[in-house]
């Protein structure tokens, strides 16, 4: 379990800015943010989906109560009921104190239970009584305690599928998914892969104390790479970059093993085969990270001029070149903004 109590709705925003599915999200967000709905976000591993869950949090008005993340996934079953809703002293072997339940932590504040579909059906049971009015008992209690807490739940898996199965409650299923929020794979919103490895290079060289660069051609090799792994891949992909003195070569090592079939794909996911530069070996490739010659300095100098002025172009296309609403997204003052557009070249369409 992870408890954090979220205070600042803005620092969400620029990760709901660089694509359409994206922004569809975060108007989503901005619409039930002063609401109680409960919300179910869907998509694969990886791609994002505790970041909405703590976005929707940090927009609402429960933003200064805790944020609980209850990996139902990672729990023992035969501890889970405990995890969620506590127990009494003594309530069975190795219950030497009361303890509070995950749900009773998350009073006034949002609950977020990911990996919603491992739950026993017989847990699945108990959770659907608790959505229905917030009642509960701890576990070898008779006290009915009542919770005021907001409730995300999360998935990878086909729900559809596991209910035709027998192993998620329909009941259940209907009963979470009031507002439901299918967050896209990293493969099917690319424009965004640039920024997200800027940011992520930006982390880890100032965690580890480094000064690695991305260079143009690795920047694009990272777009066209399918990232079965999403989000996560990329930020794992970035940060072996950073710490390794030899990342390029441990990354070309990885790639290796995932050409020869051992990266834990196999082919099923329906984009695999479709994406990245794999019309030349049947693979998809896994980027390589070039440095060019002349000095690790100055191939960063280049990477960056070049990384900020893709970065320029596409916020100003997408503001149709209005230039205020430009500094506003990038966070410079406008006469700086003037001055970056100048040293980098760049014309409005009607100008070129």
């Amino acid at each position: 379990m992870s408890i954090v109590t979220e205070s600042d709705p803005t620092s969400y925003s620029p990760f709901f800015d660089g694509s359409p599915q994206m922004r569809a999200i975060g108007t989503v967000i901005d619409n039930i943010a002063d609401t109680d709905a409960t919300v179910f976000i869907r998509g694969e591993s990886g791609v994002g989906k505790d970041l909405v869950a703590r976005a929707i949090h940090a927009a609402s008005s429960r933003r200064r109560g805790a944020f609980v993340k209850v990996n139902c996934a990672a729990i023992p079953q035969g501890l889970l009921e405990s995890e969620l809703f506590g127990h009494e002293k003594g309530a069975f072997t190795g219950a030497h104190r009361r303890k509070l339940g995950q749900f009773e932590c998350a009073n006034r504040g949002t609950i977020y239970l990911d990996e919603i579909a491992e739950l026993p059906l017989a847990l699945q049971a108990k959770l659907l009584h608790v959505l229905q009015d917030f009642q509960f008992s701890r576990v070898g209690g008779h006290e009915l305690l009542e919770v005021d807490t907001r409730v995300i739940a999360a998935t990878n898996r086909d729900l559809e599928e596991a209910m035709a199965r027998g192993e998620f409650r329909e009941d259940l299923y209907y009963r979470l998914n009031v507002v439901e929020i299918k967050v896209p794979p990293l493969r099917e919103r690319r424009e965004e892969i640039p920024e997200l490895a800027s940011r992520f290079l930006a982390r880890f060289n100032m965690q580890y104390g480094r000064q690695k660069q991305l260079m143009p051609e690795t920047l694009a090799r990272l777009t066209e790479y399918s990232w079965l792994g999403n989000v996560r891949e990329l930020e794992n992909v970035i940060r072996r970059l950073v710490v390794l003195a030899d990342g390029e070569q441990a990354i070309e090592a990885l790639v290796t093993r995932g050409r020869n079939g051992h990266n834990g794909h196999n082919g099923n996911n329906g984009n695999n085969g479709n994406n990245g530069n794999n019309g030349r070996n049947g693979h998809s490739s896994v980027p390589r990270l070039t440095f060019a010659e002349g000095g690790l300095r100055e191939v960063g100098r280049r990477g960056a001029r070049e990384a900020e002025r893709k970065a320029l172009l596409e916020v100003l296309e997408r503001v149709s070149w209005n230039r205020a609403e430009a500094a506003r997204i990038l966070k410079v003052s406008y006469k700086t903004l003037l001055t970056k557009i100048s040293d980098c070249g760049l014309t409005p369409p009607l100008r070129r």
